[in-house]
Parts: C-alpha cells; sequence; structure tokens
C-alpha cells in the first residue's frame, strides 16, 4: 500500500478494493478457518507496504492467542485490555495508533513498530479475535486504510467458518 503524499495519483480506495477481491479470491469457497487466515495475512504482508507484521490474534478464554502472521516472532498471548490489540477487543473498535510510543500500555512485540492498526474480528456481535498490522514508520496509518482494511475483515468475517475455529 502506498501512501497518498507519496504517490498523489494512487487511489487508495482502488488499492483496497482490489486487495478485497483477491481475498474473496482465496477465501471465497476455502472451508478450512486456518487456511483463510494463513492466506490473509500472506496477502497483506504481500501486497501493503511499509510494514513489518501482520497476523491474527484469537480469541479464548479472556486471552488473544497468536494466530497465522507473517513477521518475526510475536507475542504468544495478550490479555484482552492490554495494549493496543487487547484495547481493540474490549472495545470491539478499530483502533489507529500513530505512534505506539505515546500509546499508554502498548506491547513492544517487535521494538522496530513505530505505528499500528488493530481491526476487531466482529460476527453477529460475537468477536473472534483482532487483526494487526505494525509498521516501522509513525503515522503509516490513515483513516482511508483504516476504511480499507475494516471492509477487508468484513469480507473475511463473512467467508470463514467460525463454528469450525478450534483452539
Amino acid at each position: 500500500m502506498y501512501r497518498a503524499e507519496k504517490y498523489p495519483n494512487f487511489d487508495l480506495e482502488k488499492f483496497y478494493q482490489f486487495l478485497n477481491s483477491e481475498l474473496l479470491y482465496l477465501v471465497e469457497y476455502e472451508d478450512e478457518w486456518l487456511a483463510a487466515l494463513s492466506n490473509a495475512a500472506a496477502l497483506l504482508h504481500h501486497q501493503l507496504a511499509d510494514i513489518n507484521w501482520v497476523g491474527f490474534y484469537l480469541i479464548k478464554n479472556g486471552l488473544l492467542l497468536l494466530g497465522p502472521f507473517q513477521g518475526k516472532p510475536a507475542c504468544s498471548s495478550i490479555v484482552v485490555g492490554n495494549g493496543v490489540c487487547g484495547q481493540s477487543a474490549m472495545r470491539r473498535e478499530t483502533i489507529l495508533v500513530p505512534d505506539v510510543h505515546l500509546f499508554s500500555g502498548h506491547i513492544a512485540c517487535d521494538t522496530a513498530s513505530q505505528s499500528e492498526i488493530v481491526i476487531p474480528l466482529m460476527k453477529e456481535g460475537q468477536l473472534y479475535g483482532v487483526l494487526d498490522i505494525d509498521s516501522p514508520s509513525i503515522g503509516r496509518f490513515g483513516p482511508a486504510d483504516q476504511v480499507g482494511l475494516e471492509a477487508f475483515v468484513a469480507t473475511l468475517m463473512e467467508h470463514v467458518s467460525w463454528e469450525k475455529v478450534v483452539f
């Protein structure tokens, strides 16, 4: 994903529409949740520019447990309410953090991360986890990224067989 200020003719809305269509191709007929989440993480990792980690944390007994991801090894569990991921899960809303050093309680799994966006995985009022994306650049994510990534998660939530998720 290229930043609009560097590439003034780059249309983020069209980029995220393309990304969403690629996701749909990968998950529309995928019956295995693990394969779907793994491919979704890989797709984001390879299509988004200027990120150093992308992955899923899935909810179990008040904890967010590490799921499919791309990047350096990460925190294996996060208490709901702690850090950006835990706050997003607790609030059940997207949290966009331009500078993680200014976010009280930020959990530094990778010291290279400077900004972060976390989107909750919600379906019919139930929380299944979060999508977490980190960047080594301050201010990497903006409102257009939030809208695009929320649409990405909505597509994922619609097509993943969540009733089959087993820990």
